[in-house]
């Protein structure tokens, strides 16, 4: 398997903030229901929290409230309130949030490509664990 070139030679005087901000993305992408919704808003555009619900099996109304507040305080998404009875409020994804949905798609394309792999060595694990 050939493995792309990354260029990890980070410039000596990187800002501390770049660091400080990777750290918070990575936490805040890592959260299962951020990725859920990330996958959803790509895949089905802007949605309205109802449908957002529906989508994220198993994510109750708190915790969508949160993750999607979290979601707009980082620049990822959008949130439009209709001036309607009862109130509609949309969200959608940034160009940000878009940008990063497609740095994840990676993690898809990995997993596809491996999940033989990845079954293969837990089968083994827990073969071994067993014994």
């Amino acid at each position: 398997m050939q493995i792309p070139e990354i260029d990890h030679d980070y410039p000596a005087d990187l800002d501390p903030r770049v660091e400080a901000l990777v750290t918070q993305v990575i936490g805040r992408v890592a959260d299962k229901w951020t990725m859920i919704l990330l996958e959803v808003l790509t895949e089905a555009g802007e949605q309205r929290f109802s449908q957002l619900l529906r989508a994220a099996e198993g994510i109750s109304q708190k915790m969508l409230t949160q993750t999607l507040r979290q979601m707009e305080r980082d620049g990822l998404v959008i949130r439009t309130v209709h001036a309607a009875v009862p109130p509609r409020v949309d969200y959608r994804l940034t160009d940000l949030g878009e940008g990063l949905s497609y740095a994840f798609c990676g993690v898809w394309v990995w997993a596809a490509k491996n999940v033989d792999r990845i079954e293969a060595a837990r089968a083994a694990f827990d073969e071994r664990a067993a014994a």
